[in-house]
């Protein structure tokens, strides 16, 4: 069974509920109708009749309460609070559904500012970053072609510590959505001071980090590319990395990098690229690309039910 098949496989043996808030979408109201129609989730698409008057002025009340020294007034909050978007982060923060999907219609940053204010930060990992499964076709390398790339949409240029927080949460994501042993990259133009990069410092203390974080997590870095995914590359550019060129998880230096690389491997190879799934966030959430496809749409769906398993 295929990666894409296996996910929406798990995602149906213990259903979720995931709200979808861009009612008047096409692809996302066709991904609704598909998701139903093969038992993947309990999927419900948020249209503005579906809010309550008086739930809503209580959100906006906990919103601006929450937030008015970010220089929030409350008519700009109730502003906001007319988008489903709002409306739903705070239902999902309640538990009323399980997880949230969207981003066909809304910016990155207008679903990361949902998220982030409405549903939270998780305390363990302290910042909100993404990452993407990549499923390439005819490709021997990660996982049969299975990869996670990290941060692909969040934070432009991630610290030390943010770095590892980045890993440590695309780790974790991989094993639970995946069932995979995570097998950690940070990746570099240098392969274990082959050049003199200003990221080489900053990754081997990421490195560091998350061996504090989680002992027993497979990582090593800085590597190139192929060396941390060709195990015929290893072999002649660093023999003694742990990972022995079957890297699985790929941690980008920055946002740049990350976004390119996905969308090259993605458009080149023909891979499906599922996300932006959000790291970090208190509950299950996914970024959809405002160029998405209807089944972008259900795969994230997919996945973010996994996660609320």
């Amino acid at each position: 069974m295929d990666t894409i098949s296996k996910i929406r496989s798990m995602a149906k043996k213990n259903l979720k509920s995931i709200v979808l808030p861009e009612y008047d979408d096409k692809r996302v109201i066709e991904a609704a109708r598909i998701i139903k129609q093969e038992g993947i989730a309990r999927v419900t698409l948020f249209t503005p009749e579906m809010m309550d008057s008086d739930e809503k002025e209580r959100y906006v009340n906990e919103y601006y309460n929450a937030n008015k020294n970010k220089d929030i007034d409350i008519e700009v909050t109730r502003r906001l609070f007319q988008d489903p978007l709002y409306y739903t982060a705070m239902m999902t923060n309640e538990g009323k559904f399980d997880g949230l999907v969207a981003g066909a219609s809304h910016t990155s940053s207008d679903m990361i500012r949902a998220c982030m204010r409405c549903i939270g930060i998780d305390e363990r990992i302290t910042i909100i970053s993404s990452c993407f499964i990549m499923v390439v076709p005819n490709c021997p390398y990660g996982e049969n072609g299975t990869f996670i790339f990290a941060d692909c949409g969040v934070i432009p240029e991630p610290n030390a510590r943010q770095l590892s927080r980045i890993a440590f949460s695309a780790a974790e994501l991989t094993q639970k959505v995946l069932n995979l042993t995570p097998r950690i990259a940070f990746l570099s133009y240098s392969t274990k001071g082959s050049a003199k990069v200003k990221s080489g410092d900053k990754i081997v203390e990421a490195l560091s980090l998350l061996k504090g974080l989680a002992p027993n997590l497979l990582a090593d870095g800085e590597l190139q590319l192929d060396a941390a995914i060709v195990p015929e590359v290893a072999e002649i550019k660093y023999p003694n990395s742990p990972l022995g060129g079957k890297a699985n998880v790929l941690i980008f230096p920055n946002l740049e990098s990350g976004n390119i690389g996905y969308k090259l491997t993605q458009r080149m190879s023909g891979a499906r690229a599922i996300g932006p799934l959000l790291l970090g966030v208190n509950k299950p959430a996914s970024d959809l690309s405002r160029g998405c496809l209807i089944e972008d749409v259900v795969d994230c769906v997919a996945v973010t039910a996994i996660r609320a398993q």
